[in-house]
């Protein structure tokens, strides 16, 4: 699979000029923060395009978010699934929190570039948020068993989509495992 920008483009046809122009520059973003912070391993810049935007951009494909949706992106280290999401979905709302503050800079960083007034970045552990969400968002922070009582009270009741608000944890390997002890509450798609 190639790695640019081309391959956002194929998967996801339907982008308006503005989010093409935004996803656009990301690239060069994140190679000029990840030249001053250390964000994401060198080696893996080489496969920016499908190792982290693709990647988190996977959600889209299972959830279309409303307008108006609350999503709180957990340890988000340099913004992501949250920064590619908040470019996908304009109308909806983006909390990237991270423990690690060069992180949150970099967040803000890239965020002010590509002028995304939908998503507030804080440095913050999750134990310290206070507002419910409609999903969580993460990248295989930690183990999941040891996530969700972290993350479960700050999702809200009330869902408005065709799944049922909660989390999206992207992670790879075998995550079987991981989600044995919540039965049919838990669900993988490949």
């Amino acid at each position: 699979m190639q790695d640019s920008v081309e391959t956002v483009f194929s998967y996801f046809p339907d982008l308006t000029g503005k989010q093409r122009e935004q996803f656009a520059v990301l690239g060069d973003l994140y190679r000029e923060w990840n030249s001053k912070i250390n964000v994401i391993s060198r080696k893996d810049m080489d496969a920016f395009w499908v190792h982290h935007v693709l990647h988190s951009l996977a959600i889209a494909k299972l959830v279309r978010f409303l307008p108006d949706t609350r999503i709180m992106d957990v340890g988000t280290g340099g913004g992501f699934p949250g920064i590619p999401l908040a470019v996908l979905f304009p109308e909806c709302e983006f909390f990237l929190v991270d423990s690690i503050g060069k992180k949150i800079k970099v967040v803000d960083g890239v965020k002010e570039a590509l002028g995304l007034d939908n998503v507030v970045a804080r440095q913050m552990r999750v134990e310290e948020v206070k507002e419910k969400y409609d999903f969580v968002v993460s990248r295989a922070v930690t183990a999941f068993p040891a996530f969700v009582p972290l993350v479960r009270n700050r999702i809200t009741g009330n869902s408005r989509h065709a799944l049922g608000n909660g989390i999206l944890y992207l992670k790879g390997g075998d995550f079987e495992q991981e989600l044995a002890a919540f039965g049919n509450r838990a669900t993988v798609y490949a």
